[in-house]
């Protein structure tokens, strides 16, 4: 008999990973729909699976409010479903798993793999034990200092549970707020948006990065940042730097956002902005009131997302980073891809282009089904609430509430397709791979 850790001999990696957050979505559809979770209002049972897929697949996009629409104890699931759904379900049953003692089988050890994005399954244990270090003092952190600020608006109890909340919501990359505005009436604030700004960065940085990092600073040995460290970081601070400077541009003199604003208040807005694009949720700005410049960049970095490996959605930043630096070499007449003095693989040029590729096709399938099944909502915020959830964000123009139920329906399978990834999803639909017999002779066509 096959133990829990070796799991079910005929799933592949991709298939567990698939399955268990269409379990998770499933069991949290059906706590919400409990009258025990409701607050102010009745939610209904495509609500309540509607607001399960976004907690479980961290984007934030809502259909009733979620402050006053659930109970606490509602609001307690919805927490848990996307602590759950940043980290994944088999890495939080890994930190359970060790702290039991028990050991991991080889096909457990494969999965965990797949799903944190490790480049090997050795010291794959340690990973996942740093994973958990990481996720508790850092929300525990965010969460105090959020508290500072709280405390003065929301009491003593109140206020603790709002900064939890927001700590774990944020650093999960789910954009969940107990405030029907979201941040809004802390777009001045530096403490909340220095804080929440510094959670959506360490939860959508990678996990793997966290580990090299480390390990290059307090290791016993010397160890060299890796290929894939140095350009998470470089792409990271890139696209946070040019979304900052172009959104702070094409917003300046907008009468609804940063016009009646300081130079600092500008600046810092523009900042929480670009962070948050990259599939946080949160917002500080009223997207429905911002420029059409502003929202075709938004859409551009939601359809980026984060790095690898971490809690947040989208293609991934390594994914854009591999298609520039290959497109670039095409460019320049060169047959390899190159980064930091290393040569990116063929096959993983390959995986960039396939990914991204799916993703468009999947997103475009989307926004025309919707432009279809939606035809009184104009095109703009139709196609910026397709990206939004496809890249697993959650920021939202105001058309997510006025959907009808099979334009719901819709944007719950792009929630869910952006979590997993395109790339997990396919693989789920096949059979276990094997073995090419023979190979075909190659002949070259026309591009371009």
């Amino acid at each position: 008999m096959s133990s829990w850790s070796d799991g079910d001999p005929d799933l592949s990696p991709s298939q567990i990973i698939a399955l268990s957050f269409a379990g998770l979505i499933a069991v949290g559809t059906l706590l919400l729909a409990l009258p025990i979770s409701h607050g102010a209002e009745r939610v209904g049972i495509l609500d309540a699976a509607f607001t399960a897929t976004s907690a479980v697949c961290v984007t934030g996009l809502i259909v009733v409010d979620t402050g006053t629409a659930f109970s606490g104890f509602g609001q307690i699931v919805i927490a848990t479903l996307f602590q759950l759904g940043g980290l994944g379900l088999l890495t939080f049953g890994t930190f359970l798993a060790l702290a039991t003692g028990r050991r991991l089988g080889y096909g457990e050890r494969l999965r965990l793999q797949q799903q944190v994005s490790a480049t090997e399954i050795g010291g794959l244990v340690g990973l996942i034990r740093s994973i958990g270090s990481i996720v508790l003092i850092t929300e525990l952190i965010g969460a105090l200092l959020l508290y500072t600020r709280f405390v003065e608006t929301e009491g003593v109890g109140r206020g603790a549970w709002f900064s939890l909340f927001h700590s774990i919501s944020a650093f999960n990359n789910a954009g969940f707020s107990l405030y029907p505005d979201s941040l809004v009436r802390y777009v001045g604030d530096p403490i909340v948006n220095a804080t929440v700004i510094g959670l959506i960065i360490a939860g959508g940085l990678g996990f793997i990065v966290f580990a090299n990092l480390d390990h290059s600073i307090r290791g016993p040995k010397r160890v060299t940042l890796t290929l894939h460290t140095k350009m998470t970081l470089r792409i990271t601070v890139f696209l946070l730097a040019s979304g900052t400077v172009a959104i702070m541009v094409f917003e300046w003199s907008n009468p609804a956002t940063l016009a009646d604003m300081s130079l600092g208040s500008r600046l810092l807005a523009s900042v929480f902005q670009s962070t948050t694009a990259r599939t946080a949720g949160f917002n500080t700005l009223d997207y429905a009131e911002m420029n059409p410049a502003t929202l075709l960049l938004t859409m551009l970095l939601m359809f980026i997302g984060g790095n690898p490996g971490s809690t947040a959605g989208g293609i991934k930043t390594i994914t854009f980073y591999v298609l520039v630096v290959s497109i670039w070499s095409v460019i320049r007449g060169r047959g390899d891809a190159v980064v930091f003095g290393r040569r990116l693989p063929t096959a993983t040029v390959v995986r960039a282009g396939a990914i991204s590729f799916g993703a468009v096709m999947i997103g475009g399938a989307a926004l025309t089904l919707l432009a279809f099944i939606e035809p009184d909502i104009p095109f703009l915020p139709l196609m910026f609430e397709t990206v939004s959830a496809l890249g697993t964000v959650g920021l939202s123009m105001g058309a997510t509430g006025e959907l009808s139920s099979a334009g719901k329906c819709v944007i719950i399978l792009l929630m869910y397709l952006g979590r997993i990834g395109f790339l997990t999803f396919a693989l789920a639909l096949v059979e276990r791979q094997r073995s090419a017999r023979h190979s075909y002779l190659a002949e070259e066509v026309v591009i371009g």
